[in-house]
C-alpha cells in the first residue's frame, strides 16, 4: 500500500469517527432537548390535573370537585373524552394527552384529550404497577416519575408522567412521542447524509493536500532516480524550507554530497592505481630492456673469451675494457633504478640547512672539469638557504647539467641561475641548444623517455635522469618544469619552499652577479 493511499485512508478515519462523535453528540443534545420539552408539557397538562385530583378531593359525577368519587369508568373505562374530568379541565391540557386515575393499581378513570383534525387512537402501554416514584423537587409531599412506554400501535411509543400527592391517588399523563421521534429520525437522515457529504469532501480534499504535500517527496525519488543513473552531482531541491521535508532535503543533500565525495575519492584512487600499475608496468618493462643490452654485451665478451681471446693480449684487453664499461653502465642503472625505488616508497629524505648558491657552484665547476666543451655560468645575487638533503640536491644539479652534456652538442653554454620568488628558491637550468618539441616537453621527466628513440645508448643514457630531477624535487615538497629558453634551448625551473628560513645579504664585494667561465 503506497503511503498517499495509507495518509488517504487515515485521514478518512479520523474525518468519519469525528463526524461520528459530531453525529453522536448532536442526537443525544436534541434527544435530550425534546424529551424535556414533552416532559414540561406532562408537567403543564398534570399541574390543572393534580390541582383538580389532589387540591380539590375527587371529582364528583359532574366531574366537578367535591363529587362522590373519582369517576365513574372503573377498569373498564375507554380511552375517549367521556370521563368524570371537568371539561374546562379537559380544554387546558396538551391535545393528544392520555390520562388515567389509579387506586392501588386500580385504573379508575381513563380519558383522551381530543385532537383537531387527528384520527389516532393508539393507547400507551401503560404497565399494571408503577413504581420507582421519587420526590419532585419544588413540590413537597409528591412523588413523580418519567419514563417511555410503547403504544397499542406499533411503531408509536409515549413519554408518561406517574405523579401521587401524599399518597392519594396515582395521577398517570402520556403523551405521544410521534413528532418527537419524527424529528429525531429526520435528523438520523439529515446527519448520514451530512456525514457522507463531509467525509467525501474531506477525502477529496485530504487527496488535493497530499498531493501537494508529498510533491517534494516525488521530487527526491526523481533526484534518487537520477542518482541511481550515474548523476551523483544532483541534489534534492526544497532544502531551504524550514519543513519536515525541507529538513530531509538537506540531510539528504548532505550524505549526497559524501557520497560523490567518497565516490570521487574512490575514482581518483583507482585511477592513481590504474596509472602506477601501468607506470610499474612500463617501468619494469623499460628497466629490462635496458638491463638487457649492457647483459647482452657482457655475454658477448664472455663467449669471446671462451673462443681464444684469453690467449691473445689485444682481444684479452678490449674484453675486459667491455666487461668493465657495461658492468659499470648496468651498476649506474641498478643505482637510478633504487634510488626512483626509495622516493616512490616515500622514504624520508635528511632535512638539513643547504645553501643552493654555494650547492650550485660546486656542481658548475664539476661540470666544467668532466666535459669542458659545455661552458657553464652560474648567476646569483645572493645566498638562497632551503631546508632539504644536500646530496639529493646536488644530484638534482649534477643530472640537469649531465641532460645538457647529453643531448646538445659540443660548445652549447648552460647558464645556472638561483634567486629567490616570494616564499620560494628558484633554481635555473638554461642552454641554448637545439631545443625540445611540444611533445617532448610534457614527456620529458618519464622514466626512460627519450626524445629521440634512435639515439644511441651510449651517449644518450637510460632515460632516468630527469625522472630522478623530478622525484627529489617532488620529495622536497617543490616542482620542475620544462620550457623553451628566450634564446632558444631548454630551460628547467626548480622551485623549492624556503621553509621560512631567512635570505641573507652577500657581503659588498659579493654584491655583483656571480659568473663562473670555463677559464
Amino acid at each position: 500500500m503506497s503511503l498517499r493511499t495509507r495518509l488517504l485512508l487515515a485521514a478518512g478515519t479520523v474525518a468519519l469517527v469525528a463526524l461520528v462523535i459530531a453525529d453522536i453528540v448532536t442526537y443525544r443534545e436534541l434527544h435530550s432537548f425534546l424529551f424535556t420539552q414533552v416532559d414540561q408539557s406532562l408537567q403543564a397538562t398534570s399541574s390543572p390535573l393534580g390541582f383538580t385530583i389532589f387540591g380539590g378531593g375527587p371529582p364528583g359525577p359532574g366531574g366537578g370537585p367535591g363529587g362522590s368519587g373519582v369517576g365513574r369508568g372503573g377498569p373498564e373505562a375507554t380511552a375517549d373524552t367521556s370521563c368524570s374530568l371537568p371539561s374546562g379541565v379537559l380544554h387546558q391540557l396538551t391535545p393528544g394527552a392520555f390520562i388515567e386515575v389509579r387506586t392501588q393499581d386500580t385504573v379508575v378513570d381513563r380519558c383522551r384529550v381530543p385532537e383537531i383534525a387527528s384520527a389516532h387512537t393508539a393507547t400507551p402501554d401503560l404497565p399494571t404497577h408503577i413504581g420507582g416514584l421519587v420526590p419532585e423537587p419544588g413540590a413537597p409531599g409528591t412523588s413523580v416519575r418519567y419514563f417511555t412506554v410503547p403504544a397499542t400501535d406499533p411503531g408509536t411509543s409515549f413519554r408518561v408522567r406517574a405523579a401521587t400527592t401524599s399518597g392519594g391517588p396515582e395521577l398517570v399523563v402520556a403523551l405521544p412521542l410521534e413528532d418527537t421521534m419524527s424529528t429525531l429520525g429526520r435528523l438520523v437522515d439529515i446527519e448520514l447524509a451530512v456525514t457522507g457529504a463531509a467525509l467525501l469532501v474531506a477525502l477529496l480534499c485530504g487527496w488535493w493536500l497530499v498531493r501537494i504535500g508529498l510533491r517534494p517527496l516525488r521530487a527526491v525519488e526523481a533526484t534518487a532516480g537520477s542518482i541511481a543513473a550515474g548523476e551523483l552531482d544532483q541534489r534534492v531541491p526544497g532544502a531551504a524550507a524550514n519543513t519536515e521535508v525541507g529538513r530531509l532535503a538537506r540531510a539528504l543533500n548532505v550524505m549526497l554530497g559524501r557520497i560523490e565525495s567518497a565516490f570521487a575519492e574512490r575514482d581518483a584512487t583507482e585511477s592513481e592505481l590504474r596509472e602506477s600499475e601501468g607506470r610499474m608496468r612500463r617501468f619494469v618493462a623499460d628497466a629490462s630492456h635496458e638491463l638487457r643490452t649492457p647483459l647482452a654485451a657482457i655475454s658477448a665478451y664472455a663467449e669471446l673469451f671462451e673462443r681464444g681471446a684469453s690467449s691473445r693480449a689485444d682481444d684479452l684487453e678490449r674484453v675486459m675494457t667491455g666487461i668493465g664499461t657495461e658492468a659499470g653502465r648496468m651498476g649506474h642503472l641498478v643505482e637510478d633504478l633504487l634510488l626512483l625505488a626509495r622516493l616512490d616508497e616515500g622514504r624520508p629524505l635528511e632535512r638539513r640547512p643547504v645553501e643552493l648558491v654555494a650547492l650550485a657552484g660546486e656542481a658548475a665547476q664539476t661540470a666544467r672539469t668532466v666535459a669542458p666543451e659545455w661552458p657553464v655560468t652560474l648567476t646569483a645575487r645572493r645566498p638562497v638557504e632551503v631546508t632539504g638533503d644536500g646530496p639529493r640536491l646536488r644530484q638534482v644539479l649534477d643530472n640537469l647539467l649531465a641532460n645538457v652534456r647529453a643531448h646538445t652538442p659540443a660548445g652549447t653554454a648552460t647558464e645556472l641561475g638561483v634567486t629567490s620568488d616570494g616564499d620560494a628558491a628558484l633554481i635555473t637550468c638554461a642552454d641554448n641548444g637545439p631545443g625540445l618539441d611540444a611533445a617532448s616537453v610534457d614527456r620529458v621527466f618519464e622514466r626512460f623517455f627519450r626524445a629521440d628513440p634512435s639515439r644511441s645508448r651510449q651517449h644518450g643514457g637510460a632515460g632516468l635522469g630527469l625522472s630522478i630531477v623530478d622525484s627529489i624535487v617532488r620529495a622536497h615538497g617543490g616542482t620542475v618544469t620544462a620550457g623553451a629558453g628566450s634564446g632558444g634551448g631548454v630551460t628547467f625551473r626548480v622551485r623549492l619552499p624556503l621553509d621560512g628560513v631567512v635570505e641573507t645579504a652577500l657581503p659588498e664585494e659579493r654584491s655583483a652577479p656571480v659568473r663562473s667561465d670555463p677559464e
